[in-house]
């Protein structure tokens, strides 16, 4: 119980931390942020086989950000982690900072470029044939939006993923339902998602994106298949953590005001002290 509590403190930290890049540097995807931090700091800090002092090591896990604009709970966690100087996370999205809205590969820790949604999953597919052919025992885990699932990218990736039976990769989706121009369902109808993923090839397996201990036990099982790639379908809350910004679509990318973002951060220090 002591590590899922550390787990649990870090990711509402992690919250803080984004929160206060976004405010400062007046720009961010803030719902998306909020949605996928407890997924990257159960991989981050439980997770994956991963070295901050040697951040090319050959043998290290690989992790691709798919859903590249919600970069800002990355930023805070591969700061916290040591990939870089906390410091700079106050230069976020200024002129001529290497920690834009998007991951860059100029900085420690970051595997590929992406943002452009629908690369992720393929460029994770190449990584991973890469480590079956060189015999190489790492994983490669990638984490994709839920409305990039509209990109036809995706779904060729998922063949290709089956065809060379590739355990070694582990999808997630930030299932949180919400996209920049409304409902998933009502953009672009994703359900019965689960089944799609199935028919493509994949071991599937649906959790509580925002469920620590869940988080932990399913992804520390993979893969659940011999020869077949892992999907995990993270059902989350879009904004989560922030009881205003919870479900609430224009905080996809909603900058918060000086009283938003100090109710933010209230809420936030409270969470901490029940966290003991």
């Amino acid at each position: 119980m002591e590590e899922i509590t550390f787990l649990k403190r870090k990711a509402v930290e992690i919250r803080m931390d984004l929160l206060t890049m976004i405010y400062n540097a007046r720009t961010g995807h803030t719902g998306g942020s909020l949605s996928n931090t407890d997924i990257l700091t159960v991989l981050y800090y439980k997770i994956m086989n991963i070295d901050p002092s040697n951040p090319n090591w050959d043998e290290r896990d690989r992790y691709v950000q798919s859903k590249g604009h919600s970069v800002e709970s990355l930023w805070a966690i591969l700061a916290d982690k040591g990939f870089f100087p906390k410091e700079e996370l106050k230069t976020f999205s200024q002129f001529g900072s290497r920690l834009i809205g998007h991951p860059n590969n100029k900085v420690p820790g970051i595997e590929m470029n992406t943002g452009a949604l629908g690369h992720g999953l393929p460029i994770s597919v190449g990584m991973a044939l890469a480590a079956k052919m060189d015999g190489k025992s790492y994983k490669v885990y990638t984490l994709m939006g839920d409305g990039e699932q509209a990109e036809g990218s995706v779904w060729e990736g998922a063949m290709a993923a089956a065809q060379y039976k590739l355990d070694n990769l582990i999808a997630i989706i930030d299932r949180n339902k919400l996209q920049i121009t409304g409902s998933t369902e009502d953009v672009m109808a994703l359900e019965p998602l689960p089944d799609k993923w199935r028919s493509f090839g994949w071991e599937v397996i649906e959790v509580d994106g925002h469920d620590v201990e869940q988080l932990v036990e399913v992804i520390s099982h993979t893969p659940k298949v011999e020869g077949k790639p892992t999907m995990v379908i993270a059902n989350t809350v879009k904004g989560k953590g922030i009881s205003f910004a919870e479900n609430v679509g224009a905080w996809h990318h909603h900058v918060p005001t000086k009283e938003e973002y100090d109710l933010a951060m209230d809420e936030l220090s409270k969470q901490l002290e029940v966290l003991v």
